[in-house]
C-alpha cells in the first residue's frame, strides 16, 4: 500500500494570525488570503499547471490539539481508511476523529514526540 503521496498543506500556528501572515506578505511576497492562508499552484518541470495545489496557512485555535508543535503538516495519502488501521496495527497513536467533506477526507496521528500529523485524501479525480 501507498503510504504518503506528497504534501497537501503547510499550518502554522500563531499568537496573532492577522500580523504574522501580514508578515509572510510583505516579507516573503505571499498572497495570503482573507482566510489566512494561500494555494501554491502545482506546475510540471516546463512551468505549465497541472491539477494540485499546496495549502500554506497561519492560523491559531485547537486546530492543533493535542498537538504540542507550532505547525502541522498535511500530507495527501491514497487510501486514507487501509493507512490509519495500518498505523493503528503498528503500534501509533492515532485519533479517533475523522473528517469526510467535499475536500476530502481527513485523519490525523501523533508522532513520537508529540506533533499532530494531518493525513488527507483527496477527492476522487484531484
Amino acid at each position: 500500500m501507498k503510504r504518503v503521496t506528497g504534501i497537501g498543506g503547510i499550518f502554522i500556528k500563531a499568537k496573532d494570525p492577522p500580523a504574522l501572515a501580514a508578515w509572510y506578505r510583505r516579507h516573503l511576497g505571499i498572497d495570503v488570503q482573507d482566510w489566512g492562508g494561500t494555494a501554491f499552484r502545482w506546475v510540471d518541470a516546463n512551468g505549465a499547471p497541472v491539477a494540485g495545489t499546496t495549502v500554506w496557512s497561519v492560523g491559531g485555535g485547537d486546530a492543533f490539539a493535542p498537538g504540542t508543535a507550532t505547525f502541522m503538516v498535511n500530507y495527501r495519502v491514497a487510501d486514507l481508511d487501509g493507512l490509519l488501521q495500518a498505523l493503528r496495527d503498528e503500534g501509533c497513536d492515532v485519533l479517533e476523529k475523522l473528517d469526510d467533506s467535499e475536500y476530502g477526507k481527513f485523519g490525523w496521528v501523533l508522532d513520537p514526540e508529540g506533533n499532530k500529523v494531518e493525513l488527507w485524501q483527496p477527492p476522487a479525480g484531484q
